[in-house]
């Protein structure tokens, strides 16, 4: 596997139309996020910022973007393992708050719940959190504690 990869993101400010940046709470926050040959995906800031509450917000993409590379990575080392994972849900919790005079995340936690087919071994499992948190890319990526809390359910 090559070891550089390359992204590339295409951020439209849309909230233009509704005019200029010309008053902090009356300018639109949206915008489209496009990336080549995928739905757009409509952003906004969080409406404690002034955003839309019907659009996604980079908060919670970055949240979401921590649970999504610890999912592929779980699934991937369950694969290697002989770990067959038959359902997967996570509710990711993501604070921000003051620190060092910015705003910033300090803690993500993942609370990944899933179920693993009887003759998987739970332990195994369970310590894969483990090493999907160390090569996740997404985790490796930020300069803050994310923490998983799995939950393990064996199907009948």
């Amino acid at each position: 596997m090559a070891q550089t990869h390359e992204f590339t993101a295409h951020i439209d400010w849309t909230g233009a139309a509704a005019g200029p940046t010309t008053d902090y709470k009356n300018y639109s926050r949206d915008y489209n996020i496009s990336i080549e040959g995928r739905p757009i995906i409509a952003g906004s800031a969080d409406p404690v910022f002034l955003g839309k509450a019907d659009r996604y917000n980079p908060e919670d993409m970055l949240v979401a973007s921590l649970s999504g590379c610890h999912l592929l990575s779980y699934l991937a080392l369950c694969a290697r393992k002989k770990i067959v994972v038959t359902q997967y849900h996570d509710t990711a919790w993501g604070k921000m708050e003051m620190k060092e005079g910015a705003l910033r995340f300090t803690e993500v936690i993942l609370r990944p719940i899933m179920t693993i087919s009887p003759e998987s071994d739970p332990d195994v499992a369970r310590r894969l959190h483990t090493e999907a948190h160390k090569v996740c890319f997404i985790a490796n990526s930020v300069n803050f504690p994310v923490r998983n809390d799995p939950t393990i359910h064996m199907a009948s």
